[in-house]
């Protein structure tokens, strides 16, 4: 006999039916005077992490949302997260009201904007400001031309009519999904540096979660724990012959000494493809054809310094 009780799933079932743990995250767009438009989102997500030429986060909303018009019409978008205070999730939430134009809620906005950091790259960029609050914002283009939605446009606010795409711009007759490339992460000095030299317990942002609407009344959210736990990695090291299998098919040309192969048996069987093949095409641009364990030490550095950058 199961143990579990059966939940009908119905609209919004993230909302009604599951308890969902999702980000508060403030996202940032162009009105047509070219002033900054926020609202708030939870439907946010990494959508390509790597083996692309960018990467992108996916965003899924009501098509007819300012922030949804908005993106269809210029773009360009941010997306702000806020801290943990409650004093900025109360403003999130004062945002959320749907169908509030942004000549009425943002007078009464009490979150800092500043200039978009492509923006002051690039005065010809225009971009939608940043949260001076925020503790990091990642500033995105919608990839349009991704599943045909390049011919998608604003201006319907009562529900799009069909064909729909599959998983870019208008989805449904109410909803939208945006694949957003991700053009610029921006991060406050103190967290940054945790990313950079190592991060422990307490360098972690107090960063909300929210479980959506639970009722007609509140919106439900919690701060971050007073401490975060750190759970050990389980190091599972391959052995230098499965390490020598895999080096020996990665090109036909630039090889591996023993010692090289020794620097490499913590990673992950499913990563040891990609590695190698960032070690091949390092020793191609250097003239390389037998890849040392000092080699391997200039590749590790390389990549270290690009992480930093």
């Amino acid at each position: 006999m199961s143990s579990f009780e059966n939940l009908r799933v119905v609209d919004n079932f993230y909302q009604t039916s599951l308890f969902f743990p999702m980000p508060t995250v403030i996202i940032s767009t162009l009105c047509d005077d070219g002033s900054t438009s926020l609202g708030p989102y939870s439907l946010v997500q990494p959508y390509y992490v790597a083996g692309k030429d960018y990467y992108a986060m996916l965003l899924c909303c009501r098509n007819s949302s300012n922030t949804a018009q908005h993106i269809l019409k210029n773009g360009k978008c941010a997306l702000n997260f806020i801290s943990d205070e409650p004093k900025y999730f109360k403003e999130a939430v004062k945002l959320s009201w749907p169908g509030d134009k942004p000549e009425e809620k943002m007078p009464k906005c009490q979150f800092r904007l500043e200039k978009s950091l492509l923006e002051e790259e690039d005065p010809t960029q225009k971009r939608p400001q940043v949260l001076t609050d925020a503790i990091q914002v990642i500033e995105c283009t919608w990839m349009r031309e991704l599943d045909g939605a390049e011919c998608d446009r604003p201006g319907e606010l009562n529900g799009y009519e069909g064909p729909y795409h599959d998983f870019n711009g208008i989805t449904s007759k109410f909803g939208a999904h945006f694949i957003l490339r991700v053009d610029k992460i921006l991060m406050k000095k103190k967290y940054r540096d945790a990313i950079i030299n190592g991060v422990k317990a307490g360098d972690f942002p107090n960063l909300p979660v929210d479980y959506g609407y639970r009722d007609s009344k509140n919106f439900w959210y919690h701060r971050k724990p007073l401490r975060m736990r750190a759970e050990l990695l389980q190091m599972r090291k391959a052995t230098l012959e499965s390490v020598r299998y895999a080096a020996d098919r990665a090109d036909d040309k630039v090889k591996f000494t023993d010692d090289a192969l020794m620097t490499i048996l913590n990673v992950p069987r499913v990563f040891l493809p990609l590695v190698l093949k960032g070690c091949v095409e390092w020793a191609r641009e250097n003239n390389v054809e037998l890849i040392t364990a000092e080699h391997m030490k200039i590749i590790n550095d390389k990549r270290s310094k690009e992480k930093k950058k």
